[in-house]
């Protein structure tokens, strides 16, 4: 069955759990919003949901090298407390976060943080994009809409799809984790490195420096 915005959104507004979560729930309940409930609580994600509110103050700062040196990551991932930053479900989670980083190049953690003038630019090329494709006027915007939800997925790291599971992504990871846990989790800061990242670039200016010289 079809699952509508409206349920998403008001099953979410009840339980504070991710979008994914809510679709699956409600699919799971045949768009029973209260049997969707009860699904959610069942799994854990509903209190691990209301966990999310919690400070963490706690962590690690995880360093990870991958390709034989040529790709290197620092991740700063938090929890409430020492105790629990210090367990195997955690250090699981962030090993995994950071191989996934290594891999899949975010560039933000989540939509948020993406800027306005970046997500404009997108959205005005999406419209072109369309206009020119011939698509009526009408549904210009919904095709556009849809174009910058993909746009997020791609670049923020808690929309991406795990790297060792794709059938889950970065935020259902670390859900996941919490209803485990018992305790809130957040992914506050991470860095990628790349060899010779941006050296290129660099040389390519020079270059144009000095033919403008000349």
């Amino acid at each position: 069955m079809e699952i509508s915005a409206a349920d998403v959104k008001e099953l979410r507004g009840k339980t504070g759990c991710g979008i994914m979560d809510c679709k699956k729930a409600l699919a799971e309940s045949e768009g029973d919003l209260e049997a969707a409930v009860t699904y959610l609580r069942e799994k854990g994600l509903a209190s691990a949901a209301k966990k999310s509110g919690r400070a963490t103050t706690e962590g690690i700062v995880y360093s990870y090298i991958h390709a034989g040196g040529k790709v290197g990551v620092l991740v700063e991932v938090n929890s409430e407390t020492d105790f629990v930053a210090k367990t195997d479900g955690f250090m699981d989670l962030v090993k995994g976060v950071a191989l996934h980083i290594a891999a899949m190049n975010p560039l933000y953690i989540r939509r948020e943080e993406v800027p306005a003038a970046e997500v404009d630019k997108e959205r005005a090329i999406f419209t072109v994009q369309a206009k020119e494709s011939g698509k009526p006027d009408h549904i210009i915007d919904k095709i556009v809409d849809g174009k910058i939800d993909k746009f997020y997925k791609e670049i923020c790291l808690l929309e991406q799809p795990y790297v060792k599971d794709s059938d889950v992504n970065i935020e259902k990871l670390v859900t996941d984790t919490i209803a485990s846990i018992g305790e809130n989790i957040s992914i506050r800061r991470f860095a990628r490195f790349k060899l010779g990242e941006g050296l290129e670039k660099a040389e390519d200016n020079f270059a144009e420096e000095v033919a403008s010289m000349q």
